[in-house]
């Protein structure tokens, strides 16, 4: 079940997933953490299955109706069962956005994206020479709609 998680960001099993999607650095976490809390426009919802916090995704809405999710992690025992899926596909279904974006520098999560039918893009390498994904799914207008 997705639960909106913007009042839980002091909580140790959030800060816990957060730390798998956070950048390895000295208060990078406590500043996320603070960030999902203050910040209007940023979102954290996660998927919880018996009780158990088991995945989340932090989003930001855009002024133009799209969704730019800006971490996802779930938790190492949980991964490989659909969960991050889910969650995707559960944020599409609630928050209909235009677009969902997504930025990595992981190959595997740029291949996650793209089998969940996002398109993506390389943006070439970042100063270290690690290469940089633009991850962007199009949602298609209802049928009914036109």
């Amino acid at each position: 079940m997705l639960v909106d998680l913007k009042q839980r960001t002091d909580s140790d099993e959030v800060k816990e997933l957060l730390a798998y999607a956070v950048i390895d650095e000295p208060d990078a976490l406590w500043r996320t953490s603070v960030e999902y809390g203050s910040k209007a426009s940023l979102q954290l919802y996660g998927w919880e299955e018996e009780g158990l916090l088991v995945g989340l995704a932090g989003f930001e809405e855009t002024e133009d109706g799209s969704l730019e999710i800006r971490h996802i992690a779930v938790l190492p025992e949980n991964r490989g069962k659909g969960y991050a899926r889910g969650i995707i596909l559960e944020l599409l279904a609630a928050r209909n956005p235009r677009y969902l974006l997504a930025e990595t520098e992981d190959e595997v999560a740029a291949d996650f994206y793209r089998n969940l039918g996002f398109m993506v893009y390389s943006l070439g390498e970042n100063p270290a020479g690690i290469e940089i994904f633009r991850c962007v799914y199009e949602v298609e207008e209802d049928e009914d709609e036109e």
